[in-house]
């Protein structure tokens, strides 16, 4: 394992916790200007999100609406809350083919990016040592006065994941700061996405904000606007 992956998995919190668990539930509040612009505004902004650890499987209950999303990389459902299903797709990644970062999303497309960058943020740097990674330390990032060490990461091609490389960046406390990637299914848009206010759960370091921006060639964020705003709440661990 690299020694920056070995430094922020026990940051975090340790694979020996880790490995206790295989749920996490959690309240999420999701905003930011990509859901005007793909024309569903507010739809995640009030959930209760379910997953588990191991395996790509999300549950993201619209509480507003009575209705959830079920996702898997294979195949994604919008159901009742009673589980009657509403709409479905298989192979839900292909329906963006040909799309660019304003193109109109329907209830599935939401739920798909949603699904898989949530598990992906709440899984990290823990999934980094699930079988098929590969990560490297590469040259440090300095920002907010600080020095941060910087993981580049390979995703197995069988992960649904914004990207296949993908860039964590970690303080000196070993917690992540800021995760860099494009997104596919945004044509290729380029998130910069800062975690904050961490909290323990079960003895795994959890963080309860994230925001997303974009950022320039010189890989630094641009302020304005927030794309994506994550808060978290109610956490739980099984």
């Amino acid at each position: 394992m690299d020694n920056l992956l070995k430094f922020a998995v026990e940051a975090h919190g340790g694979l020996k916790a880790w490995n206790k668990l295989q749920s996490l539930h959690a309240r999420v509040s999701i905003g930011g200007v990509l859901w005007d612009l793909k024309q569903l505004p507010g739809l995640f902004k009030n959930t209760r999100v379910d997953l588990k650890l191991r395996d790509q499987h999300v549950i993201t209950q619209l509480v507003d609406l009575d209705e959830r999303i079920v996702f898997t990389p294979n195949q994604i459902s919008l159901e009742s809350a009673a589980g009657k299903i509403l709409d479905a797709r298989i192979d839900p990644r292909s329906a963006f083919a040909g799309q660019s970062a304003d193109s109109k999303w329907d209830k599935l497309h939401a739920g798909y990016f949603s699904s898989y960058a949530l598990w992906g943020y709440l899984t990290t740097p823990f999934l980094y040592t699930y079988p098929g990674f590969d990560a490297l330390e590469i040259d440090p990032w300095y920002e907010n006065g600080e020095r941060w060490r910087v993981l580049q990461l390979t995703f197995p091609e069988e992960y649904a994941a914004h990207t296949r490389a993908q860039y964590s960046y970690f303080g000196e406390d070993g917690l992540l700061r800021r995760h860099l990637y494009t997104v596919d299914v945004l044509g290729g848009a380029q998130g910069a996405n800062y975690a904050f206010e961490y909290r323990a759960v079960d003895g795994v370091m959890i963080p309860t904000r994230r925001r997303v921006f974009a950022y320039n060639d010189a890989r630094q964020k641009v302020a304005e606007p927030i794309l994506v705003s994550i808060d978290l709440s109610e956490i739980q661990v099984t």
